[in-house]
C-alpha cells in the first residue's frame, strides 16, 4: 500500500490532538475565562468544547461568541448544541469528509460513550497533504478523497430526504386542513364573488410568508435569538404585512368591484387579504426564531410550516368575511 493510501486508511485517534480545552457544562463565561488564563493551551483554538461531569461532550464554543459574551452568561447558553464530532473509530479518509462537508476548521473526537477525547484541525490535514505533495503523491490522495466523498454525497442523500420529509408533509397536512376548511365553508367557498380570488388571497398570504422566513434567517445569522427580539422583531413585521396587504388589498378589491360589481365582494378582499398577509409576516418571522430556540434547523423546517400556517389563517379569515358580507 501506497504512503498516501496508508495515511488515509490510519485511524483519527493516531493523528488527533489529545489536549482539546474542556469547558465544564455548569461554568459561567467568567469562569470559563478564568480557567482558560490558567491553563496552557496547545495548537491553535477556534473552538472550546464544553463537557458533563463524566467527561461527556456537550456543546461547542466557538472563540469569538465566548469573548462577546456576557460574564455572568452559563456556558450552557452561550454554547451551540448538538456538536457535529468524529467517532474515535472514524480513519483519517472519514474525517477528511468531516471537512469537507461540514466547513468547519475543527471537529472533537469522541469515544463510544460520547467523552471527548481529543480533536482534529484543519492545521493537521494541510501538514499531511503538504508532506503527500513532497512525496509526489498528491494525486493520489485527491483520488481517494473524492472517490470517498461522491459515495458519502450518495449516501448523504437518502439521510437528507429523511431529513426533510417530515417538514414537507406540513405541506401535505396543510393541503389537506386547507381543503376541509373550504369545504366547511362550502356555503362562502363556491360563491362566484369568492371562488375565483382564493388562489390569489392565499398565494400572496404564502409569498410574505417566504419574505418574512428569508428575513428571519438573515437577521439570525451568527446571533442567539431571544424572546425580547422576537417580540420587537414580530410587531414590527405586523405593522409591514398589515401595509402591504391593505395595499395590495386596494388593489384587488377595486378590480373586483369594477370586475363583480359588488362592493361587499372588494371589501372582504381588501380586509382578508390585509389580514392575511398581516398574520402570514408574523408567523414566517417567528418560526424561524422559534425553531431555533427549540434547537431545530430552521432552515429546513420553517418554508413548509410557514406556507402551511399562512394557508390556514388566510382562508379562514377570508371565508368569515365572506360568510359575513356575501352570504
Amino acid at each position: 500500500m501506497s504512503d498516501a493510501r496508508q495515511i488515509l486508511a490510519d485511524p483519527v485517534t493516531k493523528h488527533m490532538r489529545t489536549d482539546p480545552t474542556r469547558i465544564e457544562s455548569g461554568a459561567s463565561v467568567a469562569q470559563a475565562l478564568d480557567y482558560i488564563r490558567d491553563h496552557e493551551i496547545g495548537g491553535r483554538v477556534v473552538y472550546f468544547y464544553v463537557v458533563d461531569g463524566d467527561g461527556r461532550l456537550v456543546g461547542v464554543v466557538p472563540t469569538r461568541r465566548l469573548l462577546r459574551a456576557r460574564p455572568e452568561a452559563p456556558v450552557l447558553q452561550v454554547m451551540i448544541s448538538p456538536v457535529v464530532a468524529v467517532p474515535h473509530t472514524a480513519s483519517v479518509l472519514d474525517a477528511c469528509e468531516f471537512f469537507t462537508l461540514h466547513k468547519l476548521l475543527a471537529f472533537p473526537v469522541i469515544d463510544a460513550d460520547g467523552k471527548l477525547i481529543g480533536l482534529v484541525d484543519v492545521d493537521l490535514y494541510t501538514d499531511e497533504l503538504a508532506d503527500l505533495e513532497r512525496r509526489q503523491e498528491g494525486q493520489d490522495l485527491f483520488e481517494l478523497v473524492g472517490v470517498h466523498l461522491t459515495e458519502a454525497e450518495q449516501r448523504r442523500a437518502l439521510y437528507a430526504a429523511r431529513k426533510r420529509f417530515p417538514w414537507l408533509m406540513c405541506n401535505v397536512i396543510g393541503g389537506m386542513i386547507a381543503a376541509l376548511i373550504a369545504d366547511a365553508y362550502a356555503d362562502v367557498s363556491t360563491l362566484i364573488l369568492v371562488a375565483p380570488f382564493i388562489a390569489l388571497v392565499t398565494g400572496m398570504a404564502e409569498g410574505v410568508a417566504i419574505q418574512s422566513v428569508s428575513l428571519a434567517l438573515q437577521t439570525m445569522h451568527g446571533r442567539r435569538p431571544t424572546w425580547g427580539a422576537l417580540g420587537r422583531r414580530v410587531g414590527r413585521e405586523v405593522l409591514v404585512g398589515l401595509l402591504l396587504g391593505a395595499f395590495c388589498g386596494l388593489i384587488v378589491g377595486l378590480v373586483a368591484l369594477l370586475w363583480k360589481g359588488s362592493a361587499r365582494a372588494g371589501l372582504s378582499l381588501c380586509v382578508g387579504i390585509a389580514g392575511g398577509v398581516a398574520a402570514s409576516a408574523a408567523v414566517g418571522l417567528a418560526l424561524p426564531f422559534l425553531l431555533r430556540m427549540a434547537r431545530r434547523d430552521p432552515q429546513v423546517a420553517s418554508g413548509p410550516v410557514a406556507l402551511a400556517a399562512a394557508d390556514m389563517v388566510t382562508l379562514l379569515l377570508y371565508f368569515n368575511l365572506g360568510r359575513w358580507l356575501l352570504v
